[in-house]
């Protein structure tokens, strides 16, 4: 009674699939809750290690095999044939894909043949498939067995056609060490003191970008290129120094006004400092090609606040958050009028390199100290109000403000590691830094700038710079008076 349940059950499970790569066909396959719903009494269930067979309905033998064995039959190579001469029913078990190894595909019940050639990885040779009778064939093209054969004897002369071409070249075997052999030749030892010196200036220097390899984030790999493409692309960004000259209502005294109140809204919409340099930079390369009336100026400063807010932040504020602050001065229709007007003047070209990407490239070399990176923001945003620094490029001014800041606090002298990272010297500071001390110096005449940067959330950065200003300029107020004389 075991016997005939258990050939019931693998008649079940050994149901010929035609294509199971057809996702619209119903698989015809029993699965194992199905199989194990038959009453099969679990004391008649042969063990692992039972080998007993039995007698098929058509008078083959077949082995009973456990649940999880694999039943595959792909590694036959002899005739399977009954005891009568048959060839084996067509309700056999049929092959699962898993249990294939690579290189072999699932076999077809559309067309079998008793012979057939097929490539692996290792060679090329042709091989005859198993015979008829063992029920397993390899799927082929839908192209002739003519046809098949050809073509694979076609790629078996090519490859050996190419190996013959590869054993006349290693036969061609060129003369060693010509160079030595030379009587005039130098000997390849002294080369490896001209290697060592080509490479000891750059030891001086060490670099900073190894530490962030594992951190995708920081792209060490590209950071050089990155940031010399910047230094390329800021000279094309750069305003006019001198636009102010063309304008027929404005004053540069203006400009300032008009920035310190920018500066106030940014603070209180808690936008990224990226948002207030990309904004001020709009709006003097918006000025240096067009002209603006005095009533049109504060429009002017809105609505690029509002593209640098869209281009730099996550969430930027709402186009009726800029009309509350400006009073309701100026209806939607004529910001977002003056949005599209402003991006074609400028060619919607936006790609405006950052100050504070240099000021974090050398705070880098700093050892990311944030006392000197909190000073150095305040002396980076200087350049903002004071229209002064238009001439000046922003990697140059970040690297005045981090020189500054480094004076400030006494952190040494800047050195190599610093003139490297900047991509500035000292004496290449100079100039910006004169203008920096000057402006310290001065009354102050931007009170929200002021006010910001004298809470203890910036450590009363604009107390301590404007204290210190002061002595320096007591002290050395002649050296500065002539440096700046000559500028001028």
């Amino acid at each position: 009674m075991s016997a005939d349940l258990l050939l019931q059950a693998r008649s079940l499970r050994g149901r010929t699939v035609t294509n199971e790569n057809d996702e619209n066909a119903g698989s015809m396959r029993v699965t194992r809750a199905k199989a194990a719903a038959a009453p099969i009494d679990v004391a008649d269930v042969p063990k692992k290690t039972v080998t007993k067979r039995a007698t098929g309905t058509n008078g083959t033998t077949q082995a009973k095999r456990n649940a999880l064995v694999d039943v595959s039959n792909v590694n036959k190579t002899e005739d399977v044939t009954s005891k009568n001469g048959k060839k084996p029913a067509a309700s056999k078990p049929s092959v699962r894909q898993s249990a294939h190894p690579p290189g072999v595909q699932k076999p077809s019940t559309k067309s079998r043949s008793t012979t057939t050639t097929r490539n692996t990885n290792s060679d090329l040779k042709k091989r005859t498939a198993p015979a008829s009778g063992s029920g397993v064939s390899v799927k082929r093209p839908k192209t002739t067995t003519t046809t098949t054969t050809k073509v694979v004897k076609e790629e078996v002369q090519t490859l050996k056609e190419e190996e013959e071409g590869l054993d006349d070249l290693e036969n061609i075997v060129p003369p060693t060490d010509p160079v030595v052999s030379h009587k005039d030749a130098p000997p390849t030892k002294k080369e490896a003191p001209a290697k060592a010196e080509t490479f000891a200036p750059a030891l001086a220097v060490p670099d900073l970008d190894i530490e962030d390899r594992d951190d995708p984030l920081m792209v060490s790999e590209y950071v050089v290129e990155i940031f010399e493409y910047l230094k390329k692309l800021e000279i094309s960004t750069m305003a006019n120094p001198d636009y102010m000259d063309n304008q027929n209502e404005l004053e540069w005294k203006m400009r300032g006004i008009l920035v310190d109140w920018l500066l106030e809204v940014h603070t209180r919409f808690r936008l990224l400092p990226e948002t207030l340099f990309l904004a001020v930079n709009i709006i003097d390369r918006f000025l240096s090609a067009k002209v603006v009336q005095l009533d049109r100026l504060q429009l002017v400063g809105v609505t690029a606040m509002f593209i640098a807010s869209k281009y730099e932040e996550v969430l930027s504020p709402h186009v009726q958050n800029f009309i509350h602050v400006a009073d309701d001065g100026f209806t939607e229709d004529e910001i977002l009028s003056a949005e599209r007007f402003v991006l074609s003047a400028l060619n919607y070209d936006l790609s405006y390199p950052n100050p504070m990407n240099f000021l974090r490239r050398i705070s880098k070399a700093d050892n990311y100290d944030i006392q000197t990176r909190t000073l150095g923001k305040y002396l980076l945003e200087i350049g903002c109000l004071d229209h002064r620094f238009i001439g000046h490029p922003p990697s140059q001014v970040a690297a005045a403000a981090m020189y500054l800041a480094r004076h400030v606090l006494e952190r040494g002298p800047w050195d190599d590691t610093l003139a490297h990272y900047a991509g500035y010297s000292e004496d290449e500071i100079q100039p910006v830094f004169h203008l920096m001390i000057d402006y310290l110096s001065a009354p102050v005449a931007h009170e929200a700038f002021f006010k910001k940067y004298a809470s203890k959330k910036f450590m009363k950065a604009s107390i301590v710079l404007r204290r210190w200003s002061k002595d320096y300029v007591s002290t050395y107020g002649n050296l500065l008076a002539d440096a700046t004389e000559s500028e001028g």
